[in-house]
């Protein structure tokens, strides 16, 4: 449970402000410009904040956990996949149910969730091994 905690407090940090930076300076004007009109005016932060309790659990059970004493390839090679699986989740859905759902949307958001889950499982498993071993 201790390994637990401390994988999940340096996974959700990472993830928090990488995202942050994706949010708010790299991608917003890309999701305006291309699902504006799907967008509220207001974020639901409640639903945000599930889905990084949740992304963040999961990641650090199936992911980092049991690859915190493997090679880094391994860690990379799941946390890929790991990333796709749950981003093309909401991505693909999206675009099979909504009306003006873009391509370039999905294509863009299945990079950034394989970016993103990799950045997190790697700098996890970095500063883990670093601080602790």
């Amino acid at each position: 449970m201790l390994l637990f905690l401390k994988l999940f407090i340096i996974a959700l940090t990472v993830f928090l402000v990488f995202d942050i930076i994706w949010l708010v300076f790299v991608a917003k004007n890309f999701y305006k410009n291309q699902i504006g009109f799907l967008m509220k005016e207001k974020i639901n932060y409640l639903s945000a904040i599930i889905f990084y309790l949740i992304f963040i659990v999961s990641l650090v059970i199936f992911v980092i956990m049991p690859n915190i004493d493997e090679n880094l390839v391994k860690l990379i090679l799941k946390a890929s996949l790991f990333g796709l699986v749950t981003y093309a989740t909401y991505d693909l859905t999206n675009f099979s149910t909504l009306k003006g759902f873009k391509i370039n949307v999905v294509l863009v958001d299945l990079s950034y969730g394989v970016i993103i889950a990799n950045i997190t499982a790697i700098l996890t498993y970095l500063i883990y091994r670093g601080i602790f071993n």
